[in-house]
Parts: structure tokens; sequence; C-alpha cells
């Protein structure tokens, strides 16, 4: 996989950046989160010292949705973006995009001389901007791509004891993570909905082999509790202060509806800490506040993959990572 820095762009090249500014909004059309735009404006910025044109783009939400919005949001809050910088409309407003069409694929790669894939978050989705660009044009990873391909890959080699944390409610979609870290990890606390999910698993080789490994951590109490109580993280607390590498993914209480003292707990434990932490999930970025946040990634990384963070891990790859060392 090819880093920006070895693309050859020159005054006048053209560079179309696949970034991932899908951000949440508020009711009034507010940004809520602009952590995704900030992390692809170093690659935008060299692009640009180099003398290329970035041409930006982005899917938004779902189809139809226009991105207009976080693009004024975006040039008005960062003067990189101001001048020398293209913008493309959201790339689902073409259905070639998700269907990943050869058709759409050349129509955007026509626009450009390179390909930066700098959507990470994104890259677990086999779409047009993904993996079909890169067969018509010279492709690199941005520097923001690079900077989660190496961080989560330390998970696969660890330090030890290795504690991995993992909440949420979607059980399918942490359920690979248990299977291929139990023998990795020295510890895994499974919390949230996730745990109850856990219990009613059937009678299978696969429920017996989670849920009776001496590994697994559940909620201490009522495991249907809506969120984390005072024993449970105090347990946590005692496993973290022992470890000398976390992964963290998935809020440990209901945050929807409201349920956020645990998890906000637990982040201020790991900001404590002086271990590498590895974290990630959109749920449990939305309750942590910007300070914590901060604090943890003096010592850690926070990941802003959401769900291709989970394929990766799992995987070990993904189809745009794939796209890029084709």
């Amino acid at each position: 996989m090819k880093s920006i820095e070895k693309a050859d762009i020159k005054k006048g090249t053209r560079v179309l950046v696949r970034v991932d500014w899908n951000v949440p909004i508020g009711e009034n059309g507010e940004i809520l989160d602009a952590s995704r735009i900030e992390v692809s404006l170093k690659t935008i910025e060299y692009i640009k010292n180099k003398g290329g044109t970035p041409i930006v783009a982005s899917h938004f939400g779902r189809e139809g949705t226009s991105i207009e919005p976080v693009i004024d949001f975006a040039k008005e809050n960062y003067s990189i973006l101001e001048d020398g910088v293209e913008f493309l409309e959201n790339l689902r407003k073409n259905s070639g995009e998700e269907s990943n069409s050869e058709e759409f694929a050349k129509e955007l790669a026509d626009k450009a001389d390179i390909y930066i894939n700098e959507a990470f978050s994104v890259s677990h989705r086999k779409h047009a901007s993904i993996v079909g660009v890169s067969k018509f044009l010279t492709s690199f990873a941005g520097f923001r791509f690079l900077e989660e391909y190496q961080n989560l890959s330390e998970v696969f080699n660890p330090k030890h004891p290795f504690l991995l944390i993992l909440g949420g409610a979607k059980f399918e979609t942490k359920l690979p993570l248990v299977q291929k870290f139990l023998d990795i990890a020295d510890n895994i606390f499974i919390g949230g909905a996730l745990a109850v999910k856990v219990l009613e698993m059937p009678a299978s080789p696969t429920g017996r082999e989670i849920a009776d490994n001496s590994k697994i951590i559940l909620p201490i109490g009522d495991i249907t509790a809506l969120d984390a109580n005072r024993e449970t993280l105090e347990k946590l607390n005692e496993k973290i202060k022992e470890a000398e590498f976390i992964l963290w993914n998935g809020p440990l209480g209901n945050y929807e509806k409201g349920f956020v003292a645990g998890t906000t707990a637990l982040a201020r434990m790991l900001a404590k800490s002086n271990i590498k932490i590895i974290l990630g999930g959109g749920d449990t970025l939305a309750v942590i506040n910007k300070d914590i946040k901060k604090e943890i990634s003096s010592h850690g990384f926070i990941s802003t993959a959401g769900g291709a963070m989970l394929d990766f891990l799992a995987n070990e790859t993904l189809p745009g990572i794939e796209a890029l060392n084709s």
C-alpha cells in the first residue's frame, strides 16, 4: 500500500481525494462533530503545498441528500479549504456509487490524474469511489488512512496483558471480534446489551465457548441493567491497571436513553492510564467529551472508522485496502 508521499504530485496535478465527511448534523443544521473533516485536512494541505489541486469527494447520508451544507461549514472553518480546492456533490446521489458501477468509477477517474483514499472509515464498502476508481488511476493511501491502518494493526500483535472491552447492542458485528480475540486477548469484557446476548446464546459449541471461557468478564449484578454499576466499573478498573494494551469499542449503557455514566467513567479511567489504548465506534465517541478524547489521544489512538474498524479487526483487511494493493 503506497503512501501519498510516494505520489508524483506537482503543479497542475489533479488529485481525487476520497474523504469521509458524513458528519452528524443537528436539528438546526449545525455540525455536531467535525472530527472526520479535521482528520482529512493534512492530506488536502499536503496536496496543495505540492502544487496540486485536491478534488474532495465524499458521501453524505443516503441518496438525494446534498453535501453542500457540510462543504460550506468546512470552507468557513478551515482556511486551507477556502481556495484551490474543488468539491464534488454527495457521491451517493449517483446510483453507480453504491453499486460500484464501472461507468461511474471512470467518470470520477476522468476528473483527476491521481487517486488518494483518505476514507478508511468507508473502506469496508465495495463502492465505486473506494474500489472502482483505483482501476483507472494510480492510487495511494492518505495520511489518516495510514494512521488507522498502522494503529489498528497493532491489535494483532499487542503487548500483554491485553484487555478487550466491547459494548453496544449489535451483537452480530461484535461476535466475530470475540471469537477472533479469545486466543489473543488476556481478558474480554462484554458489557451493554451485548452481555445479555451472550447469556441468551443457545447451547451451541460457539455459545459455550464464549459464555464459559475464563477470559470473558460480564457485568456484575443485574445483567439487564441499562448502565454499568459501581461494582462492574471497579472490576474493570482492576483489569485496566493490570493491562499493557486496551482495545475498546461500544458504550457500556443505553446511551440513546441517556444512560452514559458508565461509559463516561470508563473513558476517564482510560484517560488517566499511560498505556496504549485503541478506541473506536461512533456511539462510544458520541458520549465522550473532547477533553477526555484529548487525554486518551496523548497515549492512544481514537479511530473514526466505525464499522470499518470492526471489519478490519475481524478480517485484517478491507476492500479499500485490497484495491490500493492491487
